[in-house]
């Protein structure tokens, strides 16, 4: 009797599924949260570097936003945000390959990244607008009432931290989980690259689209840089 074959694995190329400037955006937004977030808890001299912080968190929102409809296929929103039906065959495992929903955000961890961007752009909204009363006043205070930016402040100390902490918690339990399952999400937000089917279509990554960003991120700056300045 014949012993049976294993079955041949199926072919795998490199296909880049994140392009430079989304991998430099994660990182940087990630090491500004964590600024922010350390730099508020020392307090004092420090929380000059948790306006910093905060500033470069809101101009790579805007910059994320904007490379979420002209960024790289697998960057852009149209390639994860999907609708509930979506979301609800991909839960119950009845998803086909030619969707490539697990190529860059699976339709579930597209929620992920819709709730964390959310709620740092509330944090950082109510920042603008939070007034300790004591040293620190966000630059845009002074445009709305007392009430106001005490209720702004009331939500940046207490609700939008935690919830800021937490999402970043279930992140890293995600990453954990998934390396768990085999499927290592790391090495792809740092070189760009997973292994997966030859015909998956890849991002676009030249000199052109670093080039686009780069402008992009600048003009974000520029505008972040004056809003600061209306507090002035």
């Amino acid at each position: 009797m014949k012993a049976s074959l294993p079955a041949a694995e199926a072919p795998v190329i490199p296909v880049r599924v994140w392009d430079l400037p989304t991998r430099l955006f994660h990182w940087a937004l990630a090491a500004s949260v964590v600024g922010a977030v350390a730099s508020a808890k020392i307090g004092g001299n420090a929380m000059v570097w948790h306006f910093r912080f905060g500033y470069c968190v809101l101009a790579l929102l805007a910059f994320r936003v904007v490379w979420g409809l002209i960024g790289g296929r697998w960057s852009r929103f149209s390639s994860f945000v999907r609708g509930p039906g979506t979301l609800w065959r991909y839960l119950r495992g009845r998803t086909s390959a030619d969707e490539h929903l697990d190529v860059g955000h699976n339709p579930l961890g597209a929620l992920s990244v819709l709730a964390m961007l959310g709620v740092l752009a509330a944090q950082v909204a109510t920042g603008l607008l939070a007034d300790d009363e004591i040293a620190s006043t966000g630059p845009l205070a002074r445009f709305v009432s007392s009430a106001t930016s005490g209720l702004a402040t009331y939500w940046h100390k207490d609700w939008g931290q935690w919830l800021i902490i937490g999402l970043a918690l279930l992140h890293v339990l995600a990453i954990v989980a998934y390396a768990l399952r085999g499927r290592a999400l790391l090495p792809a937000m740092l070189g760009g690259d997973r292994a997966l089917a030859p015909g998956t279509p890849a991002s676009a990554d030249g000199l052109r689209e670093r080039l686009v960003a780069a402008v992009v991120l600048a003009a974000c700056a520029g505008a972040v840089a004056w809003i600061v300045s209306l507090g002035a």
